[in-house]
């Protein structure tokens, strides 16, 4: 499925536009490496712990490299053949950020570990993102439309009042409206979900939005 995807995208983006695919564990297969690559697109994917590499003539799991390295530290190897199909060469990537009680495992063909290291920390915002859209949020998830019009129309309204909300988020902060609408000593929100609450209080409260959004045709 994320082979067929990515075919799609390679006709809608123009021809020499950098692009950065981003991974979790999923997407790490040999046959999408290669299909990136065939692209012309950078990757940084996550894959797991007892995926095997072989490096200099040397076969190992690279949980090893986590094994031999602490927090607050990044191992690199490049010209790896990965998984047992020797697919490559490619880079492996062993990054222990610090607060956290195990590294990640990435592959990439990036030339340098570093930069693949800070493209895959921005996965975790799309996440944030996807669950706002979603469950958490505008419940896109619920509408059921399958036509690609119809559902393009509906998430560029989406993406617009997200937009709207996060301001909306930022304004409670400023403002000083969480100590109202959360807690008073911590907040545990984010910026989309202090502004939805602010928002319903203001609607519940029948009280006059101070930031509007409006649409003007």
């Amino acid at each position: 499925m994320e082979l067929s995807v990515i075919e799609l995208m390679r006709e809608l983006i123009p021809e020499g536009t950098p692009v950065v695919f981003l991974g979790d564990g999923e997407f790490d297969g040999t046959t999408l490496q290669e299909t990136l690559n065939e692209a012309g697109w950078c990757y940084a994917c996550r894959t797991a712990q007892s995926t095997v590499a072989t490096w200099e003539g040397e076969t190992f799991r690279l949980d090893t490299l986590g094994a031999c390295s602490k927090p607050g530290t990044l191992i690199a190897l490049k010209e790896v053949k990965f998984t047992r199909d020797a697919y490559g060469p490619v880079m492996v990537l062993s990054c222990w950020a610090k607060g956290y009680q195990e590294p990640l495992y990435l592959v990439s063909n990036m030339d340098a570990a570093e930069e693949a290291c800070r493209y895959y920390q921005k996965r975790f915002r799309i996440e944030t993102f996807f669950s706002d859209q979603k469950s958490r949020g505008f419940h896109l998830h619920k509408s059921h439309i399958s036509d690609p019009q119809r559902l393009s129309r509906l998430l560029i309204a989406a993406c617009l009042a997200y937009i709207w909300i996060v301001y909306l988020g930022s304004v409670c902060e400023r403002d000083g409206w969480i100590s109202i609408i959360h807690r008073r000593k911590r907040c545990d929100l984010s910026l989309f979900q202090l502004g939805m609450r602010l928002l319903e209080y203001f609607l519940n409260e029948e009280s006059s939005i101070p930031v509007q959004f409006y649409v003007i045709i």
